[in-house]
């Protein structure tokens, strides 16, 4: 059990699972994409949807992988809905492929969940020339979300039921570069530091949702956006730091969260009714947080927006 867990107002706290946080609520009807659906945070998340009802669209890179996640939920809940597509955030190519052919299906969405990510690989520039964890964590994420942001908003219309884009983002949006966001130096080799590059990039997570939220409310979209840190969880995130994995990896089990707590903060965001109506806010541990203060400047998240917007044109 994760020890540094308290009850809060929702009645959870940092030990809660993913399952317990669900209990009770009838996802039958809904759609849902995950991304990064193939291991770890993703993985839960898509069995707990499932068991839910929610039917899943596992987005992921790794299509072999996916195949087994998937077996080991159908194995365990037979009449869960769960598809697989094939999505690389890295690639706007990708991106805009997984799109199109989302939309040819004429499947509803309800929930998008923009969970995957990489943390700290060496300097990597993507196929679109591209700094790797802006490519994957946030540029990515902002462009599924923008392409798909007509199916969410005909869903809402049509089902009469409210629309929800959860960004899984992390503490260590606090700790990034003085500013937020290196925009003339962002795909820059000179003075590349992994974990910093990583902090940006949640902090561009969090920007987004924040963003996306007041446009919903000035349109009076029936969607709302949320960003939340899953808390201290071991995964294969760390695969590029050697060092922080050996770390982590010893650590795990007595520091951080389990896979099935990790997911808990994410699966009460995007499917709890008292989440009903929220939006524009930072989650930890299934309760509403303050994040920091550049998350918060709104001048920061337009400049951001229309720089991305510059980026995908």
């Amino acid at each position: 059990m994760w020890f540094f867990g308290t009850n809060n107002s929702s009645g959870f706290s940092g030990s809660s699972t993913a399952e317990e946080v669900t209990h009770g609520i009838d996802g039958t009807g809904l759609t849902a994409i995950v991304t990064g659906a193939s291991s770890g945070l993703g993985a839960e998340t898509t069995r707990v949807l499932a068991l839910r009802g929610v039917h899943v669209i596992m987005a992921i890179r790794n299509i072999a992988n996916g195949r087994e996640i998937r077996a080991k939920i159908l194995n365990e809940v037979p009449s869960a809905k769960i598809d697989i597509m094939e999505l690389d955030l890295s690639s706007m190519a990708s991106v805009r492929t997984f799109a199109s052919d989302y939309k040819s299906t004429t499947l509803p969405l309800n929930l998008l969940i923009n969970n995957a990510g990489v943390c700290a690989p060496p300097f990597t520039l993507s196929e679109d020339n591209i700094e790797l964890q802006f490519a994957t964590n946030y540029l990515g994420h902002f462009l599924l979300t923008h392409l798909l942001l007509d199916t969410m908003k005909n869903t809402a219309l049509e089902s009469g039921k409210e629309g929800r884009i959860v960004n899984v983002s992390s503490e260590a949006h606090r700790y990034t570069i003085r500013g937020g966001i290196s925009f003339d130096r962002l795909n820059n080799s000179s003075g590349y530091f992994g974990l910093l590059a990583y902090c940006q990039s949640k902090l561009a997570n969090n920007l987004h949702a924040n963003e996306l939220a007041r446009r919903f409310k000035n349109d009076r979209v029936q969607i709302t956006a949320n960003s939340l840190h899953p808390g201290g969880i071991y995964t294969n995130i760390f695969r590029y730091t050697s060092l922080l994995d050996s770390i982590f990896r010893m650590l795990g089990m007595f520091i951080f969260k389990d896979v099935h707590q990790g997911a808990a903060t994410t699966c009460y965001v995007a499917l709890n009714p008292e989440v009903e109506g929220i939006s524009g806010e930072y989650f930890s541990d299934c309760k509403i947080a303050k994040p920091s203060k550049l998350s918060q400047d709104i001048t920061l998240a337009r400049k951001l927006w229309d720089f991305t917007m510059d980026v995908i044109k």
